[in-house]
């Protein structure tokens, strides 16, 4: 424990993160001194079940009450099964499941109990990581563009990019990467650009029994109903000045613009509302990033990857293209934010969550 806490030494930690698409956790081993970025390690996936996507859902938008507590235990199973399968780690990130999130009002809430985890899996856990940055006036998210930073001077970019994480909900990261420190002024702009995956994968749930339009297959059937587009452009969320950030079900309203539509032209539609959302976020950026990575779920789905090829003034390619893993850079994230966290080092900043001055969240919980 005293090496988790000795600033310099390089440590392993497992990050582990589960989204708003809702279809499990990740996790990861990333070597890290908190600062730069030594080596990546192993990682793993562990999909929750039908039953247990539909206990998660059911507790969205929920702050207290008995129909949280089923959903805590899923969490907290699901992460116990996956964690305690990896050795030699040093320290645990936890992120939990984000069931609430409205900064500006209740807060934001993650289900999962890291003192738990930290008694099962005899290794400190560092979790709870939104709670300082709401508490000091910022947004709670997004979190990963300390670890966006690291990453692009790994990669040694030498002028800006842009990580575009889409998830349940997207993000975007801009990264100046000739700044020395990611908590220096200008050195990163992140906010939420919108819906990604959540809309499309509810869509196909409630209508097909599917848990997401793999491949794009469906939307690449149907085509794109511009009056609708062109509704969910007019909602105030896109004028706002980053940072910013939403919850998932904030443009629940989506889906009822598509509601008369078939199949096929709801899921082409909701998911060129995906890409039109990230075209207005890069009006956003400072300059111009010299390249797009994406990252998250919708990454593979080349109907969305095209239309944001088309819509961006910018080459778009997955994280793969610069030697990152698309589908674990979360939970190698929180890795990264939990080394930050035990060394009392910053995890987010007025340029990521609008929060007053840089601040470590988090609470480490020693087993």
């Amino acid at each position: 424990m005293e090496k988790v806490r000795e600033k310099g030494a390089v440590i392993t930690a497992l990050g582990a993160m589960s989204g708003t698409s809702l279809d499990g956790v990740d996790a990861a081993v990333l070597r890290t001194d908190g600062v730069e970025i030594d080596g990546f390690g192993t990682h793993d996936y562990r999909a929750y079940t039908v039953e247990e996507q539909t206990v998660l859902r059911a507790a969205l938008g929920h702050w207290s009450g008995a129909t949280l507590d089923p959903a805590r235990d899923v969490v907290m199973s699901a992460h116990q099964a996956l964690l305690s399968g990896f050795d030699s780690v040093d320290l645990v990130g936890f992120h939990g499941q984000t069931v609430a999130h409205a900064p500006r009002a209740q807060g934001t809430l993650q289900l999962g109990d890291g003192a738990a985890l930290a008694r099962v899996l005899h290794v400190p856990v560092v979790w709870d990581f939104r709670t300082a940055d709401v508490e000091l006036g910022g947004e709670g998210a997004p979190l990963a563009p300390f670890f966006h930073f690291a990453c692009a001077k790994w990669m040694g970019a030498e002028s800006p990019v842009a990580f575009l994480n889409l998830g349940g909900v997207g993000n975007l990261t801009w990264v100046d990467p000739t700044a020395d420190a990611a908590e220096r002024e200008g050195a990163l702009l992140a906010f939420d650009t919108g819906p990604a995956n959540a809309p499309v994968n509810d869509l196909m749930q409630v209508r097909l029994g599917l848990p997401f339009d793999e491949g794009g297959r469906v939307a690449a059937s149907g085509s794109v109903e511009t009056g609708a587009l062109e509704l969910f452009l007019a909602e105030p969320y896109f004028a706002r000045i980053p940072p910013k950030s939403l919850d998932r079900n904030d443009f629940a309203e989506m889906v009822g613009l598509v509601h008369e539509l078939s199949d096929a032209d709801a899921a082409a539609t909701l998911t060129a509302m995906c890409a039109a959302g990230v075209a207005e976020a890069m009006q956003h950026c400072p300059r111009p990033p010299s390249k797009v990575l994406v990252t998250g779920g919708g990454r593979h789905n080349p109907v969305l990857m095209k239309m944001l090829a088309v819509s961006l003034d910018c080459p778009v390619h997955p994280v793969e293209d610069v030697g990152l893993n698309g589908d674990m850079l979360e939970a190698q994230a929180f890795a990264y934010l939990a080394v930050r966290v035990a060394r009392g080092l910053p995890t987010s900043c007025p340029g990521t969550t609008g929060v007053r001055a840089a601040v470590g969240g988090g609470t480490v919980s020693y087993p």
